[in-house]
């Protein structure tokens, strides 16, 4: 896993010099790859690159290129895994190829000598990646197909800068950090469209899609995958054995690599299915045992009162999993004080170069990720399960369900907490009409909902069922694949994600939901396919998210920092708060209950724009 970033300068144009760019632009990302880093360029493209090495660890060096001479050089760096690299590799071979090394990083760079642009229809796995073919005179930039691995783009006037991550574009001097009404619509969404960015000269360039840009500045965009609307086939009974088979292909081949892997384990279904089904794979090669961790609280067992969406601490069934599978369980016990750590909350909001509402939720799962990689390099995350197998409670709900809306949207508006919108309970009326949030999701759900496939013939049920399946997959898991990766490569830890195969998500897809529900719970298919592998209570366990502080000293820190913010007047953030509900919530003082909860986010998501906005200075465009 790595970070990757460079340039492109047009041909009709002169190259200026820019003396120690390449090298900046690696420090940004000296988090995604501690381990090295490497410059290549040829003039009119630079390529950049930080590794952590993960497989081939002496062989994998990038940026790679070949040995062809100047004018027909092609060169890459490439941040991801490839799954099937050993296939490919075959392949390749028995067609003329010579490898010099193990790695995937060769496997890509011969499967794109071979296929040209149609390699990526090849990949399996996670990856973003750029090639300068000299041969063509072009760069091509590719990105998996849900995601998982992000890359970022910026058309300039002289050409095209690309990275990892927003802030190694933005030490190019040609790429400003201007952020627009547009981008504050942006930073405030909980269902930004594929593509967008919070920064008005960024793009994302949109999982499953390749970009293409010649010469003489021309830039193409190509989507190469997509989600099928295809007829369900199987019965129950083999649509459970499908899954299962899928999902033991999936977890086999992401535990390929030569340095200590873990799973991440909070107890639930999703993980404690990845941890069992990667436990039997390591016996079955004779390795083992399984090394997994466990993220939870001081105390927060002995004190645990559930709230709006837990119901149980993580731990004691996550203890149960290891035992039952005989993992090797690494249980890792964060403080108060570990929340509020200034350096720690820094930490969070600069790799994820945004605000977000979660919180202490991202401080601790960052914190999750840095006790892991203590303990391994690789570790493996439950991410799309719920959005594949309708694990979420919006989902069950009809009224929120059959909402012309994003229903996690609209579960947001029909909660008294948050109908502001999440993290936008603090704003003022003014800003919030400036915003107008509601045309917004109305014009980015009319777009989402033009792009569904679907069958014709569908009952009314089963039609909206695939449509939210197909909305959470493009437009709710983006935002957890993002944070999941920001997260875990500031701790300079690789997660992989092996729910969000594409074989796996493409046959759920098509699963009538009905079968999805067959016992009428969440998420009955996944249950059945674990049946086998898991104790009774965690296969009853219902759906807990990420755990969160339950300890009022947290929440007391949290309404001291906004007194101090609001006692400020040189405060960037006040125009955009509603001051008085401020007060009130801070004279209030607070607890550990859900409404307060509620109220931590907004308060979180305040502090957080307050400091993003020190550092954005004059670039805000309102």
């Amino acid at each position: 896993m790595c970070g990757i970033a460079g340039w492109a300068v047009r041909e009709d144009g002169r190259p200026r010099e820019e003396p120690g760019l390449a090298e900046s632009m690696a420090r940004t990302m000296a988090c995604r790859g501690p381990d090295d880093q490497g410059v290549w360029s040829d003039g009119r493209v630079t390529l950049v690159h930080a590794r952590l090495a993960v497989i081939d660890l002496d062989g994998g060096r990038q940026p790679m290129a070949t040995d062809e001479g100047e004018e027909h050089t092609v060169a890459l760096t490439y941040c991801g895994e490839i799954y099937n690299f050993r296939e490919l590799r075959a392949e390749l071979t028995g067609l003329g190829h010579r490898f010099r090394t193990r790695s995937d990083t060769e496997a890509v760079l011969h499967a794109y000598l071979e296929w040209g642009e149609r390699c990526v229809e090849r990949l399996e796995g996670m990856f973003a990646f750029a090639v300068r073919d000299a041969r063509h005179r072009k760069l091509f930039l590719a990105r998996d197909r849900f995601g998982i691995k992000p890359l970022h783009y910026a058309q300039t006037r002289d050409g095209l800068v690309f990275g990892s991550e927003p802030k190694s574009l933005l030490v190019h001097p040609s790429v400003r950090p201007v952020v627009d009404l547009d981008g504050m619509r942006v930073l405030f969404s909980m269902a930004r469209a594929p593509g967008e960015s919070v920064y008005r000269d960024i793009r994302e360039l949109p999982p499953g899609h390749t970009l293409t840009y010649g010469p003489g500045g021309g830039m193409s965009l190509r989507r190469y995958w997509q989600l099928e609307a295809r007829p369900h086939e199987h019965g129950l009974d083999e649509t459970i054995s499908t899954v299962r088979e899928l999902l033991e292909s999936s977890v086999a081949r992401e535990l390929v690599s030569d340095v200590p892997l873990s799973v991440m384990l909070s107890g639930g279904l999703d993980s404690s299915t990845l941890a069992a089904l990667a436990s039997r794979a390591l016996a079955a090669d004779g390795a083992g045992p399984v090394r997994t961790t466990t993220v939870t609280y001081s105390g927060y067992s002995d004190t645990f009162q559930p709230d709006l969406v837990r119901s149980s601490p993580d731990s004691p069934y996550a203890r149960a999993v290891a035992d039952h599978i005989g993992a090797e369980h690494l249980e890792i016990e964060l403080t108060t004080a570990d929340l509020i750590d200034p350096v720690a909350r820094r930490t969070v909001l600069r790799a994820q170069d945004i605000p977000a509402p979660f919180g202490d939720m991202d401080t601790s799962t960052y914190q999750a990720f840095a006790g892991a990689r203590r303990y391994a390099k690789v570790a493996l995350t439950g991410e799309s399960a719920d959005e594949i197998f309708g694990g979420y409670s919006w989902v069950h709900i009809p009224d929120l369900a059959y909402e012309e809306q994003f229903p996690w949207v609209a579960f947001e508006q029909w909660h008294p907490g948050t109908r502001k919108g999440l993290g936008q309970g603090l704003l003022s009326p003014a800003f919030t009409s400036q915003l107008d949030m509601g045309s917004y999701y109305a014009e980015r759900y009319a777009q989402a909902m033009a792009g569904i496939p679907r069958l014709p013939g569908e009952s009314h049920e089963e039609r909206r069922a695939r449509e939210i399946c197909h909305l959470h997959l493009t437009h709710w898991l983006p935002r957890l694949l993002e944070r999941n990766d920001r997260l875990s490569m500031i701790s300079g830890l690789e997660v992989r994600v092996p729910f969000c195969d594409h074989r796996l998500v493409q046959y759920a897809y098509n699963i009538p939901w009905a079968m999805k529900t067959y016992d009428g719970r969440e998420k009955s298919l996944l249950r059945a396919a674990a049946r086998d592998l898991l104790p009774e209570k965690v296969l009853d366990r219902p759906k807990a998210p990420f755990p969160v502080s339950q300890d009022a000293t947290y929440t007391k820190a949290l309404h001291q920092e906004l007194a101090d913010v609001l006692a400020d007047p040189a405060s960037p953030v006040l125009p955009m708060l509603d001051v008085d509900a401020a007060r009130r919530i801070v004279s209030q003082g607070g607890g550990t209950g859900a409404q307060d909860w509620l109220h931590r986010m907004n308060i979180e998501m305040a502090l957080q724009v307050n400091t993003w906005l020190l550092e954005l200075g004059d670039n805000l465009r309102l």
